[in-house]
């Protein structure tokens, strides 16, 4: 677990900073070359090579400061004219040409990223010139004398190092690239659990809504095998009166307090925030009779229950009315109404109580 975060910290690090990291390496690359030119007594190589690590260490800089663009440019220009360069000067079989093979994953990367619709055919264009050069290099030069016969030593390194730049680059940028796109079908994912959660769940109390809830009971009520169960639909008397008294925030932590109540006191239930500051609770295999006994203990909880508001507490009550499932609701609406209607009885006469029966 622990090699993955850090690989996962490494590959995120790479991949948000992958445009300076490229700038940085082709520095260290021609700093390299430098150094090989030196010792192979190719003089044009080392000063070409040493104007290209100024003109990387100025990129960085242009980089840092977000001129993406002309870095852009500059690096392609660049690796296509040392490619030329080289070539003309040591040859083809030391493997320069192979330099313009290792651009195209940063032409085809960077410039996606940086060219949006038709400027990405600047892009094309970018990648046909690369190929025109590499062909142009091999017509003229694949069996031409170098201006400088460099030893067989130095030819096999530079060949060497040359194709191991290429391989590094191509698969450097396939695996950022792959990287990448997981990482943002990852975060898509769970962009869309999220807003399947938020869909189905009310934000404030962390109940489920409507769109959550109805499908629960509609599966009890068709399923193959007939469910009991019955619903209780319960309203917080006086609510108006919390939001006026105290403000909309106070009345929001009574209404998630009230869930809170609701959720540790009706375990293995379905609790939904129907709207404002009303709730309907399913309990699945509840005998009528004991749905009764533990919606009057659960008024008495509430009631007695204060809700905590910065050092205030604050006493509300509830109104619930219950109705048992019976085979003459044939939709999740018919049974919630029943019990709604029952809790409106109970607002209009008196609050604070639990209406089982039709009493209008």
């Amino acid at each position: 677990m622990k090699y993955r975060t850090i690989t996962d910290n490494v590959m995120h690090f790479l991949m948000h900073n992958s445009f300076m990291f490229t700038i940085a390496i082709m520095c260290l690359v021609h700093a390299m070359l430098l150094g090989v030119s030196w010792y192979a007594g190719v003089m044009p190589l080392v000063y070409v090579n040493f104007v290209s690590v100024i003109v990387y260490l100025f990129c960085l800089i242009l980089s840092n400061f977000g001129h993406i663009i002309p870095v852009y440019i500059s690096l392609i220009a660049e690796v296509t004219i040392y490619s030329i360069v080289s070539v003309y000067y040591v040859g083809w079989k030391c493997g320069s040409q192979f330099f313009l093979f290792s651009i195209i994953p940063i032409i085809l990367y960077f410039g996606c990223f940086i060219m949006k619709g038709a400027k990405r055919w600047i892009v094309a264009g970018l990648l046909i010139i690369n190929f025109a050069t590499y062909i142009y290099l091999f017509i003229l030069y694949y069996n031409a004398t170098p201006v400088y016969n460099v030893s067989y030593t130095v030819s096999a390194a530079l060949m060497i190092f040359t194709t191991f730049v290429m391989v590094f680059s191509i698969v450097f940028y396939n695996t950022i690239y792959i990287y990448s796109s997981e990482n943002e079908k990852v975060d898509l994912e769970k962009e869309n659990e999220k807003l399947i959660v938020d869909a189905k769940e009310d934000a404030l109390t962390g109940l489920l809504n409507r769109r959550g809830f109805i499908p629960i009971v509609e599966s009890l009520m068709k399923g193959d095998i007939r469910n009991n169960f019955c619903v209780a639909f319960c309203d917080i008397d006086n609510f108006k009166r919390v939001n006026d008294s105290y403000g909309h925030d106070c009345g929001d932590e009574v209404l998630r307090h009230i869930a809170k109540l609701i959720k540790r006191e009706m375990t293995n239930c379905s609790i939904c925030r129907w709207g404002g500051e009303e709730m309907v609770i399913l309990m699945k295999d509840y005998d009528f009779e004991v749905a009764k006994h533990k919606m009057e203990y659960l008024r008495k909880c509430v009631e007695t229950t204060p809700t905590v508001f910065y050092n205030k507490h604050i006493a509300v009550t509830i109104t619930i009315g219950l109705e048992e499932y019976k085979e003459t609701h044939k939709e999740p609406d018919d049974v919630i109404k029943v019990a709604d209607e029952r809790m409106y009885y109970g607002k209009q006469h008196g609050k604070n109580v639990v209406i089982f029966e039709d009493k209008y």
